[in-house]
């Protein structure tokens, strides 16, 4: 029969045994024998492997899963993860919450970010994805009388700069600051937002980014966002400058 004593003390080695998994999985990575897209090892295999229980293979999986490491396809089994790393806004938001972060200290960080993801976005953008900004600019003229539409449009323009950029590690950073602000953005959509201004505005961005001119793309991104920001002090429940940021839908993309 398992006493208390033995349930309570299972579960610290059961977290070492986790640990155990992400370790190996880490070393693979980093000695190349793994890759982005690769397949993992079986979760039997990998118990061997690392001599722990399936459980606890299960365990560091999920742990990887959310660091987005690996991704588990139904009926396929467990990959690397390809593309651009991907950080979560959850740590974000509960650093918000503790520290009392107001929404101009988070709209600053998003300023800085977006503003030299555009510099760097025009200059280095491929053609495919200049394509691709332009795209959701069509798409953003084609959706002004579909506010919801429009602002997935409008996300979607934002990635795509922030993927021309050329450094992985500034485009999760945007993303994961700009998410914390689209829920109220969602919210508020039908409110009554000059949705060709925006789009104008966008445009402006795109303009600069064709034409390889850093300096000025970082001016209309600036401006966009000035913009952005003012229209949303204005609208109802975001002229609070102490309050904590929105809630933060996972899906949302920056």
């Amino acid at each position: 029969m398992t006493t208390e004593k033995q349930r309570t003390s299972k579960k610290p080695f059961e977290g070492v045994a986790a640990e155990l998994v992400v370790a190996h999985v880490r070393e693979l990575i980093e000695r190349g024998a793994l890759r982005p897209g690769d397949r993992l090892p079986a979760e039997r295999e990998l118990a061997l492997r690392v001599g722990v229980s399936r459980p606890s293979v299960r365990a560091g999986l999920r742990a990887l899963s959310a660091m987005g490491v690996v991704q588990s396809r139904h009926g396929a089994g467990t990959f690397i993860r390809g593309g651009p790393p991907t950080l979560g806004s959850e740590p974000l938001s509960f650093l918000a919450a503790l520290h009392g972060f107001t929404r101009d200290e988070m709209f600053e960080a998003r300023r800085v970010l977006e503003v030299g993801v555009a510099g760097l976005a025009a200059e280095r953008a491929t053609g495919d994805q200049l394509a691709s900004i332009s795209e959701e600019i069509t798409g953003m003229y084609a959706s002004m009388d579909d506010p919801q539409a429009f602002l997935v449009h409008d996300i979607r323009f934002h990635r795509a700069v922030a993927a021309a950029a050329g450094n992985p590690i500034l485009a999760s950073l945007v993303e994961m600051v700009s998410e914390i602000f689209y829920e109220h953005r969602r919210r508020t959509a039908e409110q009554g937002t000059d949705l060709k201004e925006a789009a104008e505005l966008h445009r402006g961005i795109y303009q600069a980014l064709r034409s390889r001119d850093p300096e000025r793309a970082r001016r209309a991104m600036d401006a966009h966002l000035s913009r952005a920001r003012d229209r949303q002090a204005s609208e109802a429940g975001f002229g609070d400058e102490a309050a904590a940021p929105p809630p933060v839908v996972v899906a949302a993309a920056g």
